[in-house]
């Protein structure tokens, strides 16, 4: 197998990319998972963590800022449908003069490209190459047709009009990052959406003290991002903004951090903030993730969840787990993969075995395009 390699030299670090375990590493994996779920948190503590979660991430942002996270700034390369498609067009030209820059010293990331194109051929055969748009939604010719030619969807400008205005309710492309901490994706984000007219960022954090951060950020501008304070788990809590309005929802590192038993219902919610044709983009922690196995006894609150010292909490994915239930949530896979790489620390001689989860998942284009009663009774947004 031809792994792919590049150096850090600051840090002395070794990646492997698209590592294969053999089948001693993942039995030696499960033995030490197996060993350090022995001993479960007491279920008084485990009340407390719960109840007070979000006092345990106020305390993390309090203590680390926005000095903890490095910036994502590889977002655009792993999801590329965060902008929209002219774009990404855009950026992918700039990244290929980039990499022909660079061609004759590395090809450390040739697999970002593969993903990147991966995405590109998705968009084009959904939509490409006559695709247009419909309140806003993007549809292929032939649904188009089925929509504009609908009588009864002629009421749905007289009742936009009668709605309240919202942050953002001028853009057409809308994205909402769930969980944004400091705005280690927000900042990299913001850099190029400043850039597109017609989008906009929301992102919320329901750690009232990383929302403060993004919003003294110097980068921060209410022009074209709004940041709040939101429990996704609470779904009696309203958004600041309609349902099915969302082109994008990131969920990147957040979903492990809520309880098991809660996972579902928050898909659910955030699957209803997306249009048809809508994209969520999930990247989580792997089962057997390095930061699994390194765990001591007392520390596993149920399996495969845990407790951090600081009092976060932090469960480990199989990707059979996360298609369960964004497939339960109604949407459609377009991309669900294992992540597995190799972190060599040559200074400290420490290694790493990495693993996460990556994910796209779509919502299905207007099952109502059968049945326009049903049509009439959504609101699109422009």
């Amino acid at each position: 197998m031809n792994d792919t390699k590049h150096w850090s030299k600051r840090c002395l670090l070794l990646f492997r990319d698209h590592m294969q375990w053999s089948q001693e590493e993942e039995e030696n994996a499960k033995e030490k998972a197996a060993e350090n779920s022995l001993v479960k948190v007491q279920w008084e503590d485990q009340d407390k963590y719960e109840r007070e979660a979000s006092k345990y991430w106020n305390e993390f942002y309090k203590t680390h800022k926005n000095n903890f996270f490095k910036d994502r700034n590889w977002l655009f390369l792993e999801f590329p449908e965060i902008l929209p498609e002219k774009r990404r067009e855009e950026l992918k030209r700039e990244e290929r003069s980039s990499e022909h820059k660079k061609i004759n010293s590395t090809n450390s990331f040739s697999h970002k490209n593969e993903m990147f194109e991966e995405g590109e051929k998705y968009w084009k055969k959904n939509y490409g190459g006559g695709s247009t748009s419909v309140q806003g939604y993007v549809y292929n010719k032939k649904q188009a047709k089925s929509l504009t030619d609908n009588p009864q969807g002629e009421n749905c400008g007289e009742e936009l009009g009668r709605l309240e205005s919202f942050p953002g309710s001028d853009a057409t492309h809308r994205i909402l990052e769930v969980g944004c901490g400091a705005g280690n994706s927000v900042f990299p984000i913001l850099k190029v959406l400043c850039n597109t007219p017609g989008t906009f960022l929301y992102c919320c954090d329901f750690a009232s003290g990383a929302v403060e951060l993004v919003k003294s950020h110097s980068s921060y501008n209410s022009a074209w991002c709004s940041a709040f304070v939101h429990d996704v788990c609470d779904d009696a809590l309203p958004y600041p903004f309609p349902d099915e309005i969302l082109d994008v929802i990131l969920l990147v590192f957040v979903l492990s951090t809520i309880h098991p038993d809660r996972m579902q219902g928050v898909v659910n919610r955030l699957a209803k903030l997306l249009k048809p044709g809508g994209m969520l983009l999930f990247r989580d922690y792997g089962r057997y993730d390095t930061a699994q196995l390194r765990f001591k006894k007392g520390h596993c609150l149920s399996e495969n969840f845990y407790v951090r010292g600081d009092g976060t909490r932090v469960y480990f994915f199989t990707k059979d787990e996360v298609w369960n239930m964004f497939n339960l949530a109604g949407l459609t896979e377009v991309q669900n993969l294992v992540d597995r790489r190799l972190q060599v620390n040559r200074k400290k001689k420490v290694k790493m075995q990495r693993v996460w989860i990556q994910s796209k998942f779509q919502k299905p284009l207007l099952l109502s395009l059968n049945n326009p009663e049903e049509t009439t009774k959504r609101h699109p947004y422009r």
